[in-house]
């Protein structure tokens, strides 16, 4: 599968890799499994949105901001091997930093899965967790991570 010809066909292009904020690296390789750091929504070098979905970002902002974070994250792996090495998608972690009374964590990070299920069809479909917390680095609303299985 040619994936940024899937993502141009989409209408997307894959960003920079995000420089980490702080001590690691963007992406690990171990075996046949690639594991992403945790990926902010910054679009050249700033975040769209900042803040608690719920108060100063709304479900829908934070939906996109999550598919920006899977872009992120596919930025990420080209790191350590060729995106076209993608076999599947294991596993997405989200994380939405959300005011307590919200509770639609879950269709947040759809915005993550649901780019990954077009951009690789079935071997998009993948395990997940969606996560509330009070905060993420940079005020961030949304962060993301990828397990993803590999060949070559």
């Amino acid at each position: 599968m040619d994936v940024r010809a899937r993502l141009a066909d989409l209408g997307l292009t894959l960003p920079n890799v995000v420089p980490p904020v702080a001590s690691y690296v963007p992406a690990v390789r171990s075996g046949n499994l690639v594991f992403t750091a945790g990926q902010i929504p910054l679009v050249e070098g700033s975040l769209p949105f900042s803040g608690r979905v719920g108060d100063t970002v709304t479900p829908e902002q934070g939906q996109q901001m999550a598919q920006v974070c899977a872009l992120n994250a596919l930025a990420a792996i080209t790191t350590v091997v060729e995106l076209d090495n993608i076999v599947r998608i294991v596993k997405v972690v989200g994380f939405v930093a959300s005011v307590p009374e919200f509770s639609g964590q879950p269709a947040v990070v759809n915005g993550a899965s649901d780019l990954l299920k077009a951009v690789f069809g079935d071997a998009g479909a993948h395990a997940r967790s969606a996560v509330g917390v009070v905060a993420l680095p940079l005020n961030a609303p949304v962060e993301v991570e990828l397990v993803v299985e590999v060949s070559g």
